[in-house]
């Protein structure tokens, strides 16, 4: 399948997704983001696979001049709504990206990817590389992932890998010198199962600056 047909495809998806309901994660921002960026002074941040916005809704409401981005129309329609009603609708770009074929332009004080994984073909190491290119000097990369599949899945998909923070470092290919890595943890957080009952998931935060250009 050509490129521009798997971007169709993937964006095709998540409009679907979000097309069945009216909001499909909590409104809330993750809470690895606000635990690590919490007092750090704003500028410029980006927000890689914003979905429907509450990360960047939150960064708004901290005096950051947001870049959120995702692939699905649908998602990013709805995000700024809540940033209107939010009434930071000024401080936040949305910008519909293929990640894996396209990425913002400019330099950020924080670049954030929450949870970028994807059952599908997505250039995840290579999106990373991008995002690390788009930290300016002294600014801050957060990247935070699930390190495994939930306590409740009886059956998980074969062939998926979750890397670990460790990997995730390397596969960035920074320059030596030039970073520093300020959290490279793993943290499991309580999560109600689909069923209603309480589970754990695994999770992992890796927190880097670049500390010269």
């Amino acid at each position: 399948m050509a490129d521009d047909e798997t971007s169709t495809s993937d964006e095709a998806f998540w409009d679907s997704r979000y097309e069945q309901s009216d909001r499909i994660w909590s409104g809330n921002p993750n809470t690895a983001l606000v635990r690590e960026v919490t007092g750090v002074r704003p500028g410029k941040a980006l927000d890689l696979g914003c979905g429907e916005g509450a990360d960047a809704i939150w960064l708004a409401r901290q005096g950051w001049r947001v870049t959120a981005t995702d692939i699905s129309g649908v998602a990013l329609a709805r995000a700024a709504r809540h940033a209107a009603a939010e009434e930071v609708a000024d401080r936040i770009d949305w910008q519909q990206h293929d990640l894996g074929a396209s990425f913002p332009k400019g330099a950020f004080e924080l670049v954030s990817a929450q949870f970028l994984h994807s059952l599908g073909d997505m250039p995840r190491e290579e999106i990373l590389r991008s995002a690390a290119s788009a930290v300016a000097p002294g600014g801050m990369l957060l990247v935070v992932g699930h390190a495994g599949w939930p306590s409740w899945e009886d059956n998980p998909q074969p062939g998926v890998h979750f890397p670990m923070t460790k990997e995730v470092l390397e596969a960035l290919e920074l320059p030596e010198g030039q970073w520093e890595v300020l959290i490279s943890e793993e943290h499991q957080r309580i999560q109600t199962a689909p069923d209603g009952e309480p589970g754990t998931r695994t999770d992992n935060t890796l927190k880097i600056r670049r500390v010269s250009a």
